[in-house]
């Protein structure tokens, strides 16, 4: 039983996680909205993705890993807003990509299920090196 919102987020990216490294097209459409939307920016600008884009996108990927970090989570009767750190990694159209971003999700509970209505990404910018310390004559 999920007895916390962390639990209870945690639990529903995962579910998307594990659906969308299977391809498991089905589950993803019980999980998506159909009014879905991904929000992001990346280094060309905004963008946005309805949910039949993204189901395409996906299906070109081939994914390696997704590893994810639930940083926050806030619920109410019908609506969970999660934070979520996420590094995955993917072969798009035979190119390797790795990427880091925040996810801010939107979950909402209709007709007895959780679903995700709307997803921003923003990317995390990779940990630069530290900056060399000035040499001392």
């Amino acid at each position: 039983m999920i007895e916390t919102k962390w639990e209870l987020i945690d639990s529903l990216e995962r579910e998307w996680r594990d659906a969308l490294c299977a391809k498991d097209i089905a589950r993803l459409r019980l999980l998506i909205h159909p009014k879905f939307v991904l929000i992001g920016t990346r280094s060309i600008g905004p963008f946005t993705l309805s949910r039949e884009e993204w189901l395409d996108a996906i299906q070109k990927r081939e994914l390696i890993s997704i590893d994810l970090d639930v940083k926050d989570a806030y619920v109410r009767e019908s609506m969970i807003i999660g934070t979520v750190e996420a590094r995955w990694r993917v072969s798009y159209l035979g190119r390797p990509i790795e990427d880091s971003v925040l996810l801010t999700d939107v979950w909402v509970h209709e007709e007895g299920r959780w679903q995700c209505v709307r997803r921003h990404s923003s990317p995390i910018p990779p940990a630069s090196s530290p900056t060399p310390k000035p040499h001392k004559k």
